[in-house]
């Protein structure tokens, strides 16, 4: 049987999928994470996870309460099957189809197929993902279609009732910047800026004042951007 008051959140330790996170505890009694291995050339982003959730569930007692397991998955093939420039060391640029060749084709259909197995298995209703329509890198398994045909799919081939939420769908990064500050005050904030990790080129030398980052590719400049507007 299902809980309906359990959820399991797609979390990378970036900026989205930590907000995503805190929504989450905010909602739900008990909330799991899943983690996707898969060769991914910012593959940092894996050892920032477990910091990321632990000073999640710092920042109030009830998401301690809340927050549960963690679990990684590893889908390398991933990586040889696709030639993205997040999962080889190539330049990012646009593609004559006009998508960022940073685009891993499948990569979030394949992402919500796994944690609704895994979601199957622990007994969850609700599974949370970071994708975004308004303010993202043009990767078309981020848009509302897309998700709303995999849960579709996922609960007439599973015969479950599983809700896959998006809280970020609709918003862009200045105002992800501002449901983190309102989940989780400046303490989120600053966790969010000094914790997680979203370039592209997995660097984490240079800070800014929005986190750690190359400053240059499309994450970096979406991340950026998003935290001038905030601010602003």
């Amino acid at each position: 049987m299902h809980d309906p008051s359990s959820a399991l959140v797609l979390f990378s330790g970036g900026q989205d999928s930590t907000t995503c996170l805190a929504w989450a505890l905010e909602r739900f009694d008990h909330v799991e994470t899943i983690g996707f291995s898969y060769g991914q050339r910012h593959a940092i982003e894996m050892t920032c996870r477990a910091p990321v959730r632990q000073g999640v569930a710092a920042i109030k007692p009830v998401w301690a309460a809340r927050l549960g397991m963690d679990h990684v998955i590893d889908l390398s093939v991933l990586g040889t099957i696709g030639e993205s420039a997040l999962t080889r060391e190539i330049e990012i640029t646009m593609t004559k189809e006009g998508l960022p060749n940073s685009f891993v084709p499948g990569r979030n259909i394949a992402f919500l197929a796994f944690a609704a197995m895994l979601a199957y298995r622990r007994g969850a209703r609700h599974i949370v993902g970071g994708m975004c329509e308004t303010d993202f890198s043009g990767y078309p398994d981020c848009r509302d279609d897309a998700v709303k045909a995999m849960q579709l799919a996922l609960n007439i081939g599973m015969a479950k009732d599983f809700v896959l939420h998006t809280p970020l769908m609709w918003i862009d990064k200045a105002a992800t910047w501002s449901l983190a500050r309102q989940l989780g005050g400046m303490d989120l904030q600053e966790l969010i800026i000094e914790q997680t990790h979203t370039c592209y080129y997995g660097d984490r030398t240079q800070r800014h004042d929005w986190g750690y980052g190359c400053g240059v590719c499309p994450a970096c400049t979406l991340r950026a951007q998003g935290f001038a507007q905030f601010i602003a």
